[in-house]
C-alpha cells in the first residue's frame, strides 16, 4: 500500500466526536486510519465495529500490500505459486477495467517503471534507454504487479460496504483517500481541504489551496501529486507520476488532481490517471463524464468542474 498519509486532510468542525457519532482510528497502509460514523441505531458496540475495520485493513494487508511479503501480491510477484482469492481478482478486475478506459495510461503492471525509475521497491534512478524497454516488457507480461493507485480506495469502499451493513449512512472513512457520505456531527456535509501542492508540504492539513463541501451524498474523494515524492539530478525535477505509456515520468505543469466519484476506489484509479495524462485531457475527461469531477492545480492556477464544490 501507499507509505504515505492522506494527500489532503478531513477538515472537522469539532476536535472530537460527539452526541452519536463515534470514532475509531489506528495506524494501516503506511499513515493513520480514521472512521467516524453515526452509531443512532447500531446495535454493534465500538469495539465491535473497531475489530471489524482491523480484520478487513489486515485482509486488505496481508492480499494487496507490497511492503508486506508474505502478501499474496508480493508472493505472486516472487513468482510463488498462489491461489489468488477473491479481494486480490477483485482488485485486478477493477485495475485492468482502468487501464482500459485510459488506453494504458492506467496500468497496475508498471511496478517495473517506477523501481528503475527510483519510485518503486528499489532504489535506481535515471535509468538507460535499455533499461526503459526492458521494464516495459516485462510490464506487457504483467510479471510484477502493484495496486498502489486503487488499493487505498479499495479499503476504503470496504469499510463503507461493511459500515452500511450495518444500517450506518452518516460516515466519514479515511485511509490514505477518503469516502464520505451523510452528514457530519454538525449536522452538515463533510467538508474536505485540499493540500496546496507545494514541495515541502508533507503534513496534511497544514496549507490548503481549497475546501470541497459534499452536500450528504455518497463521494470518494481522492487527491494525487507530483509534490511529495520527487528527486532532482542535474536541475531537472523527476516526480513519481509515471506514464505507462512511454516508460517516462509525466511531462507537464499539473500539480494535484483531486477527483470526486461515487466510489473511492474509482476516485483513486481516476486521481493517478489525470496526473498521468495532464490538465487539458484531464478536463475533457471530467466533462465527459457524468459523476466524476475534479480539482487541478497547477503551477498558473486552479480549474475545478462545474459540480465539484457542493
Amino acid at each position: 500500500m501507499k507509505p504515505f498519509a492522506a494527500l489532503f486532510s478531513a477538515i472537522l468542525l469539532l476536535c472530537s466526536c460527539s452526541g452519536r457519532y463515534e470514532c475509531i482510528s489506528g495506524y494501516a497502509q503506511g499513515g493513520v486510519y480514521n472512521v467516524k460514523y453515526n452509531s443512532r441505531g447500531v446495535s454493534e458496540s465500538r469495539a465491535q465495529i473497531a475489530a471489524a475495520i482491523e480484520g478487513i485493513l489486515t485482509a486488505i494487508d496481508t492480499t494487496l500490500s507490497g511492503y508486506n511479503r508474505e502478501s499474496v501480491l508480493s508472493r505472486r510477484n516472487r513468482g510463488e505459486a498462489v491461489r489468488p482469492n477473491a479481494m486480490f481478482l477483485e482488485v485486478k478486475a477493477l485495475a485492468d477495467h482502468y487501464r482500459e478506459i485510459s488506453d494504458g495510461a492506467f496500468n497496475c503492471a508498471a511496478g517495473p517503471l517506477f523501481d528503475i525509475w527510483g519510485f518503486g521497491f528499489s532504489s535506481d534512478s535515471l535509468p538507460s534507454e535499455d533499461a526503459i524497454a526492458a521494464a516495459m516488457e516485462r510490464c506487457k507480461k504483467e510479471e510484477v504487479l502493484n495496486f498502489n493507485a486503487i488499493a487505498q480506495g479499495y479499503s476504503c469502499d470496504l469499510v463503507a460496504s461493511y459500515l452500511h451493513s450495518l444500517g450506518i449512512h452518516d460516515m466519514l472513512v479515511d485511509i490514505g483517500e477518503i469516502y464520505c457520505e451523510g452528514l457530519n456531527p454538525k449536522g452538515k456535509g463533510w467538508t474536505i481541504g485540499i493540500d496546496t501542492p507545494c514541495d515541502g508540504n508533507n503534513s496534511p492539513g497544514q496549507s490548503v489551496s481549497g475546501i470541497w463541501r459534499s452536500d450528504g451524498g455518497a463521494y470518494g474523494v481522492v487527491t494525487s501529486g507530483n509534490y511529495r515524492k520527487f528527486y532532482i539530478r542535474d536541475g531537472h525535477k523527476y516526480a513519481h507520476t509515471i506514464d505507462p505509456r512511454t516508460g517516462r515520468p509525466a511531462e507537464h505543469d499539473l500539480l494535484s488532481a483531486t477527483v470526486t466519484a461515487p466510489t473511492a476506489a474509482e476516485a483513486d484509479a481516476l486521481a493517478t490517471y489525470m496526473m498521468v495524462i495532464g490538465e487539458e485531457e484531464a478536463r475533457a475527461f471530467t466533462l465527459s463524464h457524468p459523476g466524476i469531477e475534479a480539482c487541478l492545480i497547477t503551477s498558473s492556477g486552479i480549474w475545478r468542474s462545474p459540480g465539484f464544490s457542493r
